[in-house]
């Protein structure tokens, strides 16, 4: 039985700069790589995907989602970012989770994300117990999906307050040595930490460092709200010496201009997840002043609680919030705008290879590049919110949703065919879910 699978004459966008766009083309998949990405590849025995008719294209890349509010969705359509704290947080609904709730939950929430295109996401956690820990990453294990585990604190006030000194360096460390003991698995670690704007100064040291000594992408929430702006903490993290192509901004909304060019000039990149800023009150999205500035600059659902795991949608609601803005900054001065910042190109890239960047994974994933692990997916052409397309990027980054995903695949593995999940038993996950929720919702 051959490990070799042939995708045939479809619309190939690569993402990467030197291949571009094929059309009518064919990719080669071996075993969990990508071998050649051609406009024609003959002579192989593979099995034969026929592409005609379909966008193949690199497997989103979600740099910022809590995975495990899959099973509490649609809670907090109404919330704004404080009532979600309190609601959340501090003994509240993130504390009533059993073990096995956390393992359907992100069963579930990883299972959503590959129906949806997603390939790769970054899963910032809240942790309760070892036995929490342990069923947070079985179910990520489970859905077959790509992951950063990103270890996080949990809920309780003792942690997330601006005095805390409480950290996570031997917890992490534990944890890496009882479950991460390969970099070459789908999933694997991150830390998520509270930062300088939810915890003590020390602890936010004491934390990056032990995400640098153990290797990992050091992830926190940093620059947003009232506090986002007076604080300055891209400055001082400079300061200190701490910035550097690890450290993974979440949100950003009020950090400066300059502090954007300290990201560019000694690391760092920026999770955006637009739909969630402008709902909740953390501040408008700062994407155009980003990418503009040279940042990696990606993309994230953020939370399920109010609304869908849809990453095409969180391209759109950047592109327009982006585009919205300037233009009525010219509307304001009396000139129609003639043309809108950013481009789709651009969105995609910022929902692929820069979210690939982010989580420190562009030798893996993000393009399709020859030598890369065969993260892709497959969109059909011929739905009727996408035919005829005339412009690919235009079609995916503006008019693409979860139900035009025809296939995923991960490391060479289908996770999705012809519009059906594979190995995925819907009765028992809804079941289960639905069991889980009632637990959680009856126990506050």
């Amino acid at each position: 039985m051959t490990d070799k699978v042939l995708f045939k004459g479809g619309t190939i966008l690569t993402l990467d700069h030197k291949l571009g766009v094929l059309n009518g083309a064919d990719l080669l998949v071996e075993g969990s790589k990508i071998a050649a990405v051609e406009q024609t590849i003959e002579g192989v025995d593979a099995e034969i995907v026929d592409a005609a008719g379909m966008i193949v294209m690199p497997g989103l890349v979600d740099t910022h989602r809590h995975t495990w509010q899959s099973i509490i969705r649609g809670i907090g359509s109404d919330w704004s970012l404080q009532t979600y704290l309190q609601s959340i947080y501090f003994g509240n609904l993130g504390s009533k989770r059993r073990p096995e709730d956390d393992y359907i939950a992100q069963w579930l929430g990883a299972v959503e994300a590959l129906d949806g295109g997603v390939t790769t996401l970054l899963d910032w956690t809240m942790i309760n117990s070892d036995e929490h820990t342990e069923q947070l990453i079985a179910g990520l294990r489970a859905s077959g999906i790509r992951a950063r585990f990103a270890y996080g604190s949990p809920g309780e006030e003792s942690y997330w307050n601006r005095e805390s000194r409480l950290d996570l360096a031997a917890k992490a460390e534990e944890v890496k040595n009882a479950y991460f003991a390969s970099d070459g698995e789908l999933v694997t670690m991150a830390l998520a930490i509270r930062g300088p704007e939810f915890s003590s100064w020390e602890a936010t040291i004491a934390e990056i460092e032990a995400a640098r000594r153990l290797g990992l992408v050091c992830s926190m929430h940093l620059g947003f709200g009232n506090w986002g702006a007076q604080d300055r903490s891209v400055t001082k993290l400079h300061k200190a010496g701490l910035l550097g192509p690890d450290l993974n901004i979440v949100h950003g909304n009020a950090i400066a201009n300059e502090e954007l060019e300290l990201l560019r000039d000694f690391g760092g990149s920026l999770s955006i997840t637009p739909e969630i800023e402008m709902m909740m009150g953390h501040g408008y999205p700062v994407t155009g002043a980003a990418i503009e500035r040279g940042v990696t600059t990606a993309l994230g659902v953020d939370v399920v609680t109010s609304t869908g795991g849809d990453l095409f949608a969180q391209m759109k609601f950047a592109l327009q919030a982006e585009r919205a803005k300037e233009n009525q900054r010219l509307l304001d001065e009396g000139i129609m705008p003639e043309q809108v910042p950013l481009s789709t190109k651009q969105m995609l890239e910022a929902a692929t290879i820069e979210g690939a960047k982010a989580l420190m994974l562009e030798d893996k994933i993000g393009t399709l590049t020859p030598g890369k692990e065969a993260d892709l997916i497959m969109l059909r052409c011929d739905d009727v919110n996408l035919l005829p397309v005339t412009d690919p990027f235009g079609a995916v980054a503006q008019a693409a949703h979860p139900g035009n995903v025809d296939s995923v695949f991960v490391a060479g593995k289908a996770k999705k065919r012809n519009g059906q999940l594979v190995g995925i038993d819907k009765d028992r996950l809804k079941k289960q879910a639905v069991e889980a929720r009632d637990f959680m919702l009856s126990s506050r």
